[in-house]
């Protein structure tokens, strides 16, 4: 029998996708899954929803047990095969809160704030002691597993595990398998039949490095005709991106909210009318936080449907790759990994997002050479701060800390040294007062 934990359990929704996923698949029917959080409320309503849908879909095969709080943890992860990772350190409040706060104190404005900017490093620095916690006890009781990550931010939390760990880890994003058909579906035009793509970058700025048609035919053209069309004609909800094809030539795998702030373009004290003619949500994490907080009961009631819970296999990774490793049945996905060569114009020690073939031997990243320069520019500005707040983590530096946010492209353009230095330091005492401390 399989076992799966999934760590951050509470996160129903997804976990709902996840592990619904995994009862929807032959092979996995009769895996035992372990359900793991520290917010027993939350823990318990996941656990009812997946119970529900494995008497209703799955014949009760699968064999579903919480385990609640630090002091169980090793239980639910001993003689896992395959660990999935959904942790949220500290929440929206009081951490997203603060990540958000402290900085437009200073006038810095962010978007999301869960992958790079100050509130991705952030994020980060409180994430990494959980998850090297996580990486002793699978090492003691689960040293074969397979640790599918997909908490954010990506590129750090992956490569900090790739590392600095012996956990077999892979980072998982929901945007490379949709990014095309976003694309079509924002161009406001069907998608052709057939049509074969390459994506590889980094996670949440990979590239559609190419895309055609079942015969062959290059469709970028006809995509940069649209998209500057549409960026000229209307206002949307994908300019930022839209840009991107116009001013670098390619589409980007994440959402323009997410791409807003991750470089020095867009979010500009000089220039406010940006942020308007590109359509750019300030403040969208939060938003959508008080919102799915405030909507979580009535979304509870439709997710329980009065006991009639179904569920279809979703486009998530994780059981496609659990299946292709079990049965040696291949599958290809977009993985997160370290790089060591794989895009051969960025650093050895970059997490880079590339193809992957998954089978019974494991995972296994393909090469892809250089990306196009400009390209490889945007994503080395990321990858700095990656690397260094994967340092600050490691060596409990403060320097390093102050380093990655100074090297962020969009916090440089705003602050002055002696305010990223400031921001930074009033950053590092309110987590620790919230108990999400960062050194």
């Amino acid at each position: 029998m399989i076992k799966i934990t999934f760590m951050g359990a509470g996160s129903t929704v997804f976990a709902k996708n996840v592990l619904g996923d995994v009862m929807l698949t032959d092979i996995l029917k009769d895996s035992e899954i372990a359900l793991y959080d520290i917010d027993g409320d939350r823990l318990n309503e996941s656990n009812m929803l997946l119970c529900a849908i494995n008497k209703n879909c799955n014949n009760n095969k699968a064999a579903i047990k919480t385990y609640l709080g630090v002091e169980n943890r090793k239980e639910a992860l001993r003689g896992a095969d395959f660990v999935v990772n959904a942790i949220q350190v500290g929440g929206y409040e009081p951490s997203t809160v603060i990540d958000f706060e402290i900085p437009k104190k200073y006038g810095l404005k962010q978007t999301i704030a869960d992958t790079l900017g100050i509130g991705g490093i952030f994020r980060a620095l409180r994430t990494i002691p959980v998850l090297q916690e996580f990486a002793d006890d699978m090492e003691e009781v689960c040293p074969d597993a397979w640790f599918l990550n997909y908490t954010n931010p990506m590129a750090m939390l992956t490569g900090y595990m790739l590392r600095y760990t012996n956990v077999k880890t892979i980072g998982l994003c929901h945007s490379v398998q949709v990014c095309t058909n976003a694309l079509f579906e924002n161009l406001g035009i069907e998608k052709p039949e057939g049509c074969t793509e390459l994506i590889a970058g980094i996670n949440h700025m990979g590239w559609l490095l190419d895309i055609r048609d079942a015969k062959g035919n290059d469709l970028y053209p006809m995509i940069r005709e649209k998209a500057a069309e549409k960026n000229a004609a209307e206002k949307h909800n994908d300019m930022v991106r839209f840009e991107y094809i116009k001013k670098l030539g390619y589409y980007c795998t994440e959402s323009s909210e997410h791409n807003a702030e991750y470089n020095p373009f867009f979010i500009k004290p000089n220039y406010p009318e940006l942020i308007d003619k590109f359509n750019i949500p300030l403040d969208e994490y939060p938003r959508r936080c008080v919102n799915q907080i405030e909507n979580w009961k009535k979304q509870k009631e439709e997710l329980f449907a009065g006991g009639n819970i179904t569920h279809n296999r979703s486009k998530e990774y994780a059981s496609h790759i659990i299946e292709a490793i079990v049965s040696d049945k291949p599958y290809k996905i977009g993985g997160n990994v370290i790089n060591n060569g794989l895009i051969s114009n960025l650093p050895a020690k970059a997490c880079v997002e590339v193809p992957c073939m998954v089978d019974g031997s494991g995972i296994n990243p393909t090469y892809v050479g250089d990306l196009p320069l400009q390209l490889a520019a945007m994503n080395m500005s990321n990858i700095n701060v990656q690397l260094l707040t994967i340092e600050a983590a490691v060596n409990k530096s403060r320097e390093s800390i102050y380093h990655a946010a100074m090297m962020d492209p969009h916090t440089a353009a705003v602050l002055s040294l002696d305010d990223i230095v400031a921001m930074c330091d009033e950053l590092i005492e309110a987590h620790a007062a919230s108990g999400f401390p960062v050194l």
